[in-house]
C-alpha cells in the first residue's frame, strides 16, 4: 500500500488512539536509573524481558549498575551475572564496549553524554561494537529522553500486516514512516512503542495472530474507512 503522507499521519494517529484506549499507559521502560535502561537495552537483544529482569537483579544485588563499577568488573564475572539473558559472553563484551564509550568520551558521566547533540550521540552509539539501531534508539529514547522512534520485530510485523510497509522494509524506512507522521514527542514515541510491543505479544503473534479480538481489527478489515473515537490522549 502506498500511503500519501496525510493519510499515513491520520492512520498512524488513529491506531495509536485505539491502542492507548485498549491498553492504557504502559509505563515503559521499567528501570530505576538511566544507566539501568542502557544495560537493559543491551541485555534484551534476542531474549524475553523476563530473562533480562533476572540478569539486572543479579547486577543490582552486586551493586554494579553504575558505569564505573561495571567497567571494573572482570568479563567472566559479568558474564556469569547476566547469564539468564542468554548469549552472556557476547553481551558482557557489548556492555563493556558501551561502558567504554561512557568512560572514555564522557568521563563516566551520563549527564555529559546526554548533553551531546542527539544526532551526534546516535552516531557514536552506532559505532560501538554490538550496538545496532534498535539498541541505540532505545537508549536515546528511554534513557536520554530524546525523540527517536524505536523499531523492533513487532513494529515490522504489525505494520506490514496492515499494509503500511513491505515485509522486507529496513529499519530506517520504518522509523522514517513514524517520525515523519507523528509529532516529535519523546512521551508519544515511548508510549506508542510500548503499546506496539504489547500488541505484538498478546495479539499480533508471529504464528497464531488473534485477529478477531485484536484492538486493531477494524484497521485490518476496513483500511479505507477505519477511524477511531476520541481517547484520553490526543495527537
Amino acid at each position: 500500500m502506498n500511503l500519501e503522507p496525510a493519510d499515513a499521519r491520520r492512520r498512524l494517529r488513529a491506531i495509536y488512539r485505539a491502542l492507548y484506549r485498549a491498553g492504557g499507559p504502559q509505563r515503559w521502560w521499567p528501570a530505576e536509573t538511566p544507566f539501568e535502561v542502557m544495560v537493559g537495552a543491551v541485555l534484551t537483544q534476542n531474549t524475553a524481558w523476563t530473562n533480562v529482569e533476572k540478569a539486572i537483579e543479579n547486577l543490582r544485588q552486586k551493586r554494579l549498575l553504575t558505569p564505573a563499577r561495571l567497567a571494573g568488573t572482570p568479563l567472566r564475572t559479568l558474564a556469569g551475572l547476566i547469564r539468564p539473558s542468554g548469549y552472556y559472553n557476547i553481551k558482557a563484551k557489548r556492555l563493556r564496549n558501551l561502558v567504554g564509550l561512557i568512560t572514555d568520551r564522557y568521563s563516566g558521566s551520563l549527564e555529559k553524554m546526554f548533553a551531546r547533540g542527539p544526532a551526534g550521540l546516535r552516531e557514536e552509539l552506532l559505532e560501538v561494537n554490538g550496538i545496532g539501531p534498535e539498541t541505540a534508539d532505545s537508549i536515546l529514547l528511554y534513557a536520554g529522553n530524546m525523540p527517536f522512534f524505536v523499531v523492533d520485530a513487532y513494529t515490522k510485523r504489525i505494520f506490514s500486516r496492515h499494509g503500511f510497509i513491505p515485509a522486507d522494509a529496513d529499519y530506517h524506512q520504518v522509523q522514517k514512516l513514524f517520525m515523519d507522521s507523528l509529532p516529535r514527542s519523546t512521551r508519544l514515541y515511548n508510549e506508542y512503542h510500548a503499546l506496539i510491543v504489547r500488541l505484538g505479544k498478546e495479539y499480533c503473534r508471529k504464528k497464531t495472530p488473534l485477529c478477531e479480538t485484536c484492538p486493531l481489527k477494524p484497521f485490518l478489515t476496513s483500511r479505507k474507512t477505519a477511524t477511531s473515537p476520541a481517547a484520553t490522549i490526543h495527537i
